[in-house]
């Protein structure tokens, strides 16, 4: 029996895909944009301060243009109708397996992101067993006895680096709610392998040279694999309530991932996990002490649920801590674009794009457009709340998890660890900046603290 045309035409796609260049089409000469500088382009304009970038290419060339940084020419398009096309993807058009390859590739092999077409939805399917209810109110416990122990072990009444300390405290969380309990279990040497891993993401030289940060990361990697092989037998025959189990369980049901797949997940999965939350509170600790009144209506909030842990359900009763995270989100999206490649030609805006074009979508300059929020540069949490919702105006202006089939998977997990987190912050401490030190922002590939962001905990 012939296999069904819609297979067929997902199996050419899928192979279509598979054989794009790794480099992306150059020849984009027809469309308005410049280069830069030559051979670096505007990579030096990107990593100082890419949304001011953004916003003086868009002024000068309109909302699609082209452009080239760290050694690639891309192509943007702004605005929420770009990004809904774009990740909806209905044609079929645009892959990220291929956009995603040129920064993960290597390191973070095969994860969720790294799929496309049938494969990805298949692979979604049995992820999603690890962020269904039952199991996040399990990681909820666990992540209010871990983060209220964390930050409490935290210096009180002087000052300390908190974007190095949180992304500590989430690293440690991450591989004990991942991972999953192991006693013999030596943290260190795994989170400098994951640290590693995560430096060559960076790298331009991307060989295993001795002293590089790809030999690095190569040989991170292969520390977490080796330890995770070491461990599946047990995962599968006494599963627990921690990531690793949930999936090793969920290849059984679904009959969808191997031992390969697995590790190759969860490896992702702390990648995604960890380094976008560290953002997030980051950004959200420097506006908490920008705007210290927001300190103070938070803790409110917090103090009317009743004694004990923060719950899952309690979270429909804090509309202002919603807001909070909702609109931090908006101004300091961890990831300040989306990107995808081309799998064929293509029009959008007036202009025809080839096959292979390296696309992107600047989220963050997408969050800060007038005509869908009013004082776009400014921080006010109560554009969320009812009475006003400016979010409702256009399915597609607030992407901070993406959007689409590609859409965050772990999008509830990392809302449930950032109000936990504030929940143990505020309820205990305030939290004031150093006023020796002008915060800085570095934005690529993260938006983060440029100076590790100096703060200090008094008790309330």
């Amino acid at each position: 029996m012939n296999a069904p045309a819609g297979a067929r035409n997902n199996d050419l796609l899928q192979e279509t895909i598979r054989k794009l260049p790794a480099k992306p089409n150059r020849q984009l000469g027809h469309l308005p944009g410049d280069y830069g500088l030559p051979v670096f382009g505007h990579t030096w304009g990107l990593l100082t301060n890419g949304p001011k970038l953004t916003e003086s290419m868009v002024a000068r060339y309109g909302p699609v243009f082209r452009s080239s940084a760290l050694f690639q020419r891309s192509v943007a398009l702004v605005g929420p109708d770009a990004a809904r096309f774009v990740l909806l993807d209905q044609d079929q058009n645009f892959a990220a397996r291929p956009a995603w390859n040129t920064i993960l590739g290597g390191l973070f092999d095969n994860g969720l992101l790294l799929r496309d077409l049938d494969d990805h939805r298949s692979h979604r399917r049995a992820l999603q067993q690890a962020f269904k209810k039952p199991v996040l109110e399990s990681y909820c416990r666990t992540l209010n006895a871990f983060l209220a122990e964390g930050i409490g072990s935290w210096p009180v009444d002087s000052y300390f680096d908190f974007y190095p300390a949180v992304k500590k405290l989430l690293l440690d969380n991450a591989i004990e709610s991942f991972f999953g309990d192991d006693p013999t279990r030596d943290v260190a040497p795994l989170n400098r392998a994951f640290i590693d891993m995560l430096n060559a993401t960076l790298a331009i030289v991307r060989r295993p040279l001795p002293g590089t940060n790809w030999r690095k990361g190569v040989r991170g990697r292969r520390t977490l694999e080796a330890y995770l092989e070491s461990q599946l037998g047990a995962r599968k025959a006494k599963p627990g309530d921690d990531f690793f189990s949930t999936l090793c369980q969920a290849a059984d049901d679904e009959g969808a991932l191997n031992d390969r797949e697995i590790i190759d997940h969860l490896l992702f999965l702390l990648f995604a996990a960890h380094d976008t939350t560290s953002s997030t509170l980051s950004s959200m600790t420097r506006i908490l002490c920008e705007h210290p009144q927001w300190q103070e209506r938070l803790r409110e909030e917090f103090s009317a649920l009743p004694d004990g842990p923060l719950q899952l359900d309690h979270f429909a009763q804090l509309p202002q801590v919603d807001g909070f995270f909702r609109e931090t989100l908006r101004l300091h999206p961890p990831v300040p674009a989306i990107i995808r490649r081309a799998a064929k030609d293509f029009e959008w805006g007036g202009y025809a794009l080839p096959a292979n074009t390296a696309v992107f979508l600047p989220v963050r300059f997408n969050h800060r457009l007038p005509e869908f929020w009013s004082s776009p540069g400014t921080f006010d949490p109560e554009r969320w709340l009812p009475g006003r919702e400016e979010q409702k105006k256009h399915s597609f202006q607030w992407l901070p998890f993406g959007g689409g089939a590609h859409k965050c998977l772990g999008l509830h997990f990392a809302e449930m660890q950032t109000k936990i987190f504030l929940f143990h912050l505020l309820r205990s401490y305030r939290i004031t900046a150093d006023p020796g030190h002008k915060p800085r922002v570095r934005y690529v590939p993260l938006e983060i603290p440029g100076n590790g962001l100096p703060v200090a905990l008094s008790r309330v």
